[in-house]
């Protein structure tokens, strides 16, 4: 295996094991941002989490190893923010956070849509606090997910964006519920609402042609 495809199988690793720890420490009644942000040690249940991962996914957990060369190391980057805090999270492209309930795979349905949410680095930590916590309380839509620090080359500038989803754009009630619950979280500049339909079509704004289709 060359370096290109070893980097890209510990990418693959690395996203695959933070789902896993996520969905493991949800199984065990918590959440790895409540841990995180409390500054709460929880190395022994990280490292029991870590045991199966690696008997399920063996070659990932090589790979991870390989990249990281210990589960401390990983460990230590998690405590300081990567996979929680969106400005210092650099192994991954994405935040994810499901609202209760929610099938993952709702959010990539064609009925589906998102408000887009843009913002600049140094905002997108609370920004996205804000969001993530009022998704897990199930105030807003199905999900919400935003960038992180990860260096992307398919974004058009600097700044992050937060996505907002609804499960379905012709109930506009409900996309204008989710869009009112923003104003009252704080977000009250005039902001788009994109269907995944313009999405897959790869459709995107650009200077005299807007895709949204909604905006308030």
């Amino acid at each position: 295996m060359d370096n290109s495809e070893l980097k890209v199988l510990s990418d693959v690793a690395y996203g695959m094991f933070e789902h896993y720890l996520n969905h493991s420490l949800r199984a065990q009644g918590t959440f790895l941002s409540v841990l995180v942000e409390h500054d709460d040690d929880f190395f022994p249940v990280f490292q029991a989490i870590v045991t199966e991962f690696s008997g399920e996914y063996p070659q990932l957990s090589e790979a991870l190893i390989e990249k990281f060369e210990s589960i401390s190391l990983i460990y230590d980057m998690i405590r300081e923010g990567e996979g929680v805090i969106p400005s210092k999270t650099t192994q991954m492209y994405w935040i994810i956070e499901d609202a209760p309930g929610t099938n993952p795979h709702d959010i990539e349905d064609e009925r589906a849509g998102k408000w887009l949410i843009f913002q600049p680095l140094t905002e997108i930590d609370l920004s996205w606090r804000k969001i993530r916590d009022a998704t897990r309380a199930g105030r807003l839509g199905i999900s919400a997910k935003v960038s992180t620090a990860k260096e992307n080359p398919d974004s058009r500038d600097d700044r992050k964006v937060i996505y907002v989803f609804t499960p379905d754009w012709e109930d506009e009630d409900d996309v204008m519920r989710v869009r009112k619950e923003l104003h009252n979280l704080g977000f009250v500049d005039r902001i788009g609402y994109k269907r995944n339909l313009e999405t897959y079509a790869g459709q995107y704004s650009e200077k005299g042609k807007k895709v949204t289709y909604y905006s308030a």
